[in-house]
């Protein structure tokens, strides 16, 4: 998460009050001193205290675990004894099921070895942790009643919501104890915020504050809307920036919880870029709107349904996408095997085409395998990338060839700053297909080495004198 993303949020929803018929401004001093109280007094005790607790081993020196030092001397430093030290964290929960299941952050619980949930009404419970995923920040935690009644939040729909819609926001900031605030659906599909892989939130301006990460954002009409999960801030305080994620992701996720399986996310098979003014007005479009699809892998269920490079995808599942990131989001909370349209726009005219998403396949196998010898990518896991690992990494799904699974500490590689998810493009001008291809030049000694790599859209060139 980036540093200036530092403070998280909760919001609380009501259960059973009367839908609002209507959306209107105040018009009379009466309208005005309308209260939300009758919302909060269902919705707060379903809004639950997560304390999460593990010891960390740390040093006594900062030397103490220099690879250099350790050479020497071992676990028999020189700089301290190591000492443990007991971590603790505050976040916030949102019981969705009477059985006492809990939807909170990833980063809320992460490495958590204790986990205790606290309700409003002060009653305790130790919680085990169902499912954490860390690439869209849920986790879904489970809490045995022991036959005891827990108020739960019905989950409402995140796509309803429409910019200026009022919210509540209900969480612990500081550890104040259980906080109400209000504010307004600030905007919707933000994807330029860097807090998970899946990225389309609200975002709101309802004050939020450190402490209320993994609460609920609520409408209302008293229903989830979303988990608030960050604010962007540079004083550690809102600024009234607040970001939440979209209830239709977390479904997705809490469905994976009660069922056991694995989380599965649909595969589309195409890439694109943003689209443009001057994009637009070449293809016809009366402005900028939708992805320009770049890339359709053979094979793929965009493939198979006839989309090509050139398209522009403007909605999947009757939503709009406005750009590449809004439409990744999309196609992940989706369900596989089951058609769904996707609305394009070719040769001056918009089309519906009806695709069958899959899960994205194996193929080629990865054959991971871990690099020797002496040469500069020694102490290298590496596979071949196919769609499945490209979206594990979070890297186009299109892509191919080697990709970089782990650096070994201390290497060569390490040391020349090769990341995980790495894409080795070429190696003394000779392009790699797959595992064996790289594992059959890296055999043969050269001085210099040369090396292309991929990293996201740049291409590095790497020279390694022997």
């Amino acid at each position: 998460m980036k540093k200036s993303l530092i403070g998280l949020i909760c919001l609380a929803a009501a259960v059973g009050v009367a839908p609002v018929l209507a959306q209107t401004v105040p018009k009379s001093r009466e309208a005005i001193r309308l209260s939300f109280a009758p919302i909060v007094k269902q919705a707060a005790p379903a809004v639950v205290n997560v304390f999460s607790r593990r010891v960390v081993r740390t040093s006594a020196s900062p030397f103490a675990d220099d690879p250099f030092f350790r050479r020497f001397f071992g676990d028999r430093s020189p700089f301290g004894i190591p000492q443990d030290r007991v971590q603790n964290s505050l976040g916030s929960g949102v019981i969705v099921d009477p059985d006492g299941l809990i939807v909170t952050n990833h980063h809320v619980i992460q490495d958590a070895q204790e986990i205790t949930v606290v309700l409003p009404d002060r009653r305790e419970f130790e919680a085990k942790v169902l499912r954490s995923d860390e690439r869209t920040d849920l986790a879904v935690l489970k809490v045995d009643p022991k036959g005891e009644r827990l108020p739960t939040l019905p989950i409402g729909d995140s796509d309803s919501l429409q910019v200026g819609d009022l919210v509540l926001a209900i969480g612990n900031p500081f550890g104040v104890g259980q906080t109400v605030t209000s504010g307004i659906v600030s905007g919707l599909a933000r994807t330029a915020i860097g807090i998970s892989d899946f990225r389309s939130f609200i975002q709101t301006d309802a004050a939020i504050n450190p402490g209320n990460s993994g609460g609920a954002l609520i409408d209302v009409d008293g229903r989830l809307v979303g988990i608030n999960t960050a604010i962007f801030s540079r004083s550690g305080g809102s600024i009234g920036l607040g970001f939440a994620i979209p209830t239709s992701m977390v479904g997705a996720v809490l469905e994976g919880a009660k069922t056991g399986k694995p989380i599965t996310r649909a595969w589309l098979g195409a890439t694109g870029q943003p689209m443009t003014a001057e994009i637009a007005q070449a293809v016809g479009l009366d402005r900028p709107r939708g992805v320009l699809v770049k890339e359709v892998a053979a094979g793929s269920p965009a493939a198979d349904a006839g989309l090509r490079a050139g398209d522009v995808i403007v909605a999947i599942a009757n939503h709009e996408v406005d750009d590449p990131e809004d439409l990744r989001f999309r196609v992940a909370t989706l369900p596989v095997a089951k058609p769904t349209p996707v609305t394009y726009w070719r040769a001056g005219k918009q089309e519906v085409a009806s695709v069958t998403l899959v899960t994205p396949p194996e193929i080629p196998p990865r054959d991971t395998q871990t690099l020797e010898g002496r040469h500069p990518l020694a102490g290298v896991t590496v596979s071949n990338l196919n769609p499945a690992l490209a979206e594990e990494l979070s890297l186009d799904m299109t892509l191919r060839g080697v990709v970089v699974n782990d650096v070994r500490d201390g290497t060569y590689a390490q040391r020349i700053g090769l990341q995980k998810g790495d894409v080795v493009a070429s190696v003394n001008g000779k392009s790699i297909a797959n595992v064996a291809a790289l594992r059959q030049v890296m055999s043969t000694p050269s001085s210099p080495w040369a090396l292309s790599i991929k990293r996201g859209s740049q291409t590095l060139s790497i020279t390694v004198r022997g």
